[in-house]
């Protein structure tokens, strides 16, 4: 025999409760598996530079070359962007590095490398002006609770330093 009940305002409430709870749970989900862009870039130092985009990479090359450091490559951003029928102004991202002092940064936490070898982007601006933009290495110590290191992340960032203002003017 089916018996009729009257609602039960409480359970109501619990099954209310566990769809939304369901229902942000998913929309949480998809959000995270999704990338923003950020506002802002924390951590990042800017530099304006007197010579095009070119000629800044140019001159990065020539400033860590003469310094003994290694150079990488350069990744023209700006080709790639085109060669998928996507627009953007003139961007390089230039890597380099002196492996005995970065590696130290990897052997402290594995993920820094992430962010080395050191990378500088030489891009133009909206108003058509040029800049280097590189990682601070005080945000990248923080960032991966690099401790102990405090000599090697401030030959880094002077070097760093060195490096872009030489190509910057």
């Amino acid at each position: 025999m089916i018996r009729a009940s009257a609602p039960n305002p409480i359970r109501r409430l619990f099954c209310i409760t566990v769809l939304l709870a369901s229902a942000a749970s998913a929309s949480t989900a998809s959000a995270a598996a999704t990338p923003t862009a950020a506002t802002e870039a924390t951590g990042v130092l800017r530099l304006a530079s007197s010579h095009s985009v070119e000629d800044t990479v140019a001159r990065i090359k020539q400033s860590v070359d003469a310094k003994g450091i290694r150079y990488f490559f350069a990744i023209d951003q700006q080709q790639l962007g085109a060669s998928a029928n996507l627009p953007i102004r003139k961007s390089t991202l230039v890597l380099f590095g002196n492996p005995p002092l970065g590696v130290q940064f990897i052997q402290a936490n594995p993920y820094a490398g992430l962010d080395w070898p050191v990378r500088m982007l030489v891009r133009e601006t909206a108003d058509g002006k040029v800049e280097i933009a590189y990682t601070d290495f005080a945000f990248i110590a923080q960032r991966y609770g690099i401790t102990g290191k405090d000599a090697q992340l401030k030959m880094a960032s002077e070097v760093a330093a060195t490096v872009a203002g030489e190509a910057a003017q």
